[in-house]
């Protein structure tokens, strides 16, 4: 290979003279050592996972521990560790709440998730399926697993020292709240059905050096109402949460967390069913990737993927059929596409790599396979598949 990049500078320096070649000889250099790079990089990752398969829920999310070299996916009510070659390393299982998206803290070593328990038709379904009672009302939290400490299978969530909670009491209030529309009082602020996407990611409308955790609302799919036109976006700097973290207790679920978040953000997709599905920013285009399960309303094109540029800057407006609240943060979306993989998982791996899980189901359960695909740019078709 570095013969090739050495006999291909040479033919094209050899048609310039004059001061101007060193300037073009060191920007050809230049890229052809990027296109290298990212070639060994693609070369690291396997082109396909195959995940295993669980009578637990289907696969929600996937994260990747450059640490490690390995992968965590979340399956509703577990969470599982693999290596790259889709060998178990470890699990942990017990949860009676919704465990959606995943991301990884490469700073603190952790995995951070979505989790909520509620009294709706998911909640309840999760409930009946592992034989279980009502638990103490609805309550919304982020999962944090300190993945070191996952060795081995069927790690109790509970008991193991493995995962610590963080209350989120915004997402209770707008799941809760009644609101004023059309002169009727219909339920849940912005069509609020809890969370689901998470990812860290630079600040939505400041620049500064931390990156902050993103939490997106999972969204209702009410054809009728124009308050839930919005993909709810909340920010968190989680260096703040040690003095809320507390181990998980599903008999007794502790309320302890943030008052507010940092930031709330509107983005306005038109509605989606369920809201965010999986929330991932991605370093090397600088973008917000937002799966969604298509919406239903006939004045959207209904997407099921969304780029948000993070460089487009925030703006305070009144937010477009939401009466009861004056003005928002609002940040325009940058493409949409109809695309049919990243609901049940999308990781960024860098240099414009991707992991997507594609969902299947066996006689063991639900399982899954990551496939590798790479950034194709603002174009009809987004990824490319990498074989």
């Amino acid at each position: 290979m570095h013969q090739v990049i050495s006999n291909i500078i040479v033919k094209h320096v050899n048609k310039m003279s004059g001061i101007k070649t060193y300037t073009v000889f060191i920007a050809i250099l230049f890229s052809l050592i990027s296109s290298y790079n990212c070639n060994i990089k693609a070369q690291s990752f396997p082109s396909e996972i195959t995940l295993p398969s669980y009578k637990s829920g289907h696969i929600q999310g996937i994260a990747y521990d450059d640490k490690n070299n390995c992968m965590y996916v979340s399956y509703t009510t577990m969470l599982v560790k693999v290596d790259m070659n889709g060998r178990v390393l470890g699990s942990v299982t017990g949860l009676l709440g919704h465990l959606g998206c995943l991301t990884f803290n490469k700073e603190e070593g952790r995995v951070y998730g979505s989790l909520e328990y509620k009294d709706d038709e998911i909640g309840k379904g999760i409930l009946k399926s592992k034989n279980a009672s009502a638990l103490n009302g609805s309550a919304f939290y982020i999962a944090i697993f300190d993945v070191d400490k996952i060795t081995e299978e069927d790690m109790s969530a509970e008991k193991d020292g493995i995962m610590t909670t963080v209350n989120l009491p915004t997402v209770l209030d707008d799941y809760n709240a009644d609101v004023s529309f059309g002169g009727n009082s219909v339920k849940h602020r912005f069509g609020c059905s809890g969370i689901d996407g998470v990812s860290f990611g630079p600040h939505l409308n400041q620049a500064d050096d931390k990156m902050y955790l993103t939490v997106a609302y999972g969204v209702y799919g009410d054809v009728n109402r124009t308050d839930n036109d919005y993909q709810v976006l909340l920010q968190y700097d989680t260096k703040k949460w040690k003095k809320y973290e507390r181990p998980l207790s599903q008999g007794n679920m502790h309320r302890n967390g943030p008052r507010n978040p940092d930031l709330t953000c509107f983005v306005k997709t038109g509605n989606t069913s369920y809201g965010v599905q999986n929330l991932t920013f991605d370093k090397n285009s600088n973008l917000w990737f937002m799966a969604c399960y298509a919406g239903k309303k006939t004045g959207y094109p209904n997407y099921t993927l969304f780029a948000v540029d993070e460089n487009k800057p925030v703006v305070k407006k009144p937010l477009d059929g939401v009466s009861y609240m004056e003005t928002g943060f609002v940040k325009p979306f940058l493409r949409g596409w109809h695309y049919p993989y990243g609901t049940t998982g999308i990781c960024p791996l860098g240099n414009g790599l991707f992991y997507f899980t594609l969902h299947n189901k066996t006689e063991k359960g639900d399982g899954g396979v990551l496939k590798l695909f790479k950034w194709n740019g603002l174009n009809d078709i987004p990824f490319e598949r990498v074989e």
